[in-house]
């Protein structure tokens, strides 16, 4: 059990979990993920921490495809900032409690501002990383904002 499980089931939220065997050497966890679940993965997200206007006090969530990238102006739009950067690993562990890899949307040890990609409204459920490598949660979007507080914005791209 993570976290990032507990919160869903606290809430009661209509979720799924999927586990699989993490193979150390996968050269990226998110479309490791899907070929191992047997999903598209434009439906598996990646959670990312970024730093606003340079200060690595000051940290947010971006959620976007595995099959793409965080655009790094359309989150800092997003989030009425001048500026974001992608924040440094050790940074995004510390404040979230989770091992990069692992790093999920959902249970962070400090509530971040978080934006959701906004390509999750075309599924049903999206799956992301449920707090340690080998493990997904999936469930739908409108769920995952409410649980975050987060927002949709068009933050990824291809």
């Amino acid at each position: 059990m993570t976290p990032a499980i507990d919160i869903a089931i606290k809430a009661n939220v209509p979720h799924q979990v999927h586990e699989y065997k993490h193979d150390p050497n996968a050269a990226s966890y998110g479309t490791e993920a899907a070929e191992a679940i047997g999903i598209d993965p434009a439906r598996v997200f990646k959670t990312l921490l970024v730093e606003l206007n340079g200060d690595n006090k000051r940290l947010a969530v971006g959620v976007v495809p595995v099959s793409g990238q965080l655009d790094l102006k359309a989150i800092a739009s997003a989030l009425k900032v001048k500026k974001a950067t992608m924040a440094q690993p050790k940074d995004a562990e510390r404040a979230t409690g989770y091992v990069v890899g692992g790093i999920s949307p959902l249970g962070q040890k400090k509530r971040l501002p978080l934006v959701l990609d906004d390509s999750a409204s075309l599924h049903e459920t999206i799956y992301m990383s449920a707090g340690k490598r080998g493990l997904e949660i999936e469930m739908s979007a409108a769920d995952l904002l409410t649980l975050t507080q987060g927002i949709s914005a068009a933050i990824g791209r291809e």
